[in-house]
């Protein structure tokens, strides 16, 4: 059966206001489709990770030296060892709640595609109150042995989360 994330990318897709994916070169069709899936894997293992599970996370990230994340709780990690540590730290948090990706925007170049997108749903605060969450989200992928992999994702900040500690680039 379908995951929900899954279910909801399908709706979108179909909808009026369905995601751009944008083939300025004229990439195959497949690849735009392959970023499609790449983007509702990279969802579904947030919300996994919401849970307290980063092995999903951990399998769609290119764990490349050159890979960035700047996420919600703000920070610059560079490298593979930076990135997992960070969403390891997340992960720990159990934030609870489900996001799901609105108003997106793909392009895809090459063996390079860029998601953007606003990320929509809610988390959960210590005490079990709903925390709302609606931010601007940039997706990097880069098609590595055949496979789209992420290598950036890039958010607003989120106030209740901009307390946490923050890992820093490597010098």
């Amino acid at each position: 059966m379908p995951s929900k994330m899954t279910m909801l990318l399908t709706m979108l897709l179909a909808t009026p206001v369905a995601p751009c994916f944008a083939n300025p070169i004229n990439d195959a069709p497949d690849d735009a489709r392959g970023v499609g899936r790449a983007t509702a894997r990279f969802y579904e293992s947030l919300n996994a990770m919401f849970t307290g599970d980063p092995s999903p996370m951990k399998q769609i990230w290119s764990h490349s030296d050159d890979v960035t994340y700047m996420g919600p709780a703000g920070g610059f990690q560079i490298g593979w060892k930076q990135v997992s540590a960070a969403w390891e730290a997340q992960a720990a948090l159990k934030l609870g709640g489900e996001i799901a990706p609105e108003e997106i925007h793909a392009t895809v170049a090459g063996d390079l595609a860029i998601v953007q997108c606003r990320e929509v749903g809610h988390n959960l605060d210590a005490q079990g109150r709903v925390l709302q969450v609606s931010i601007r989200a940039t997706n990097v992928f880069r098609q590595e042995h055949g496979q789209w992999k992420m290598i950036g994702h890039h958010t607003d900040l989120l106030p209740f989360l901009e307390h946490e500690p923050r890992a820093t680039p490597a010098q």
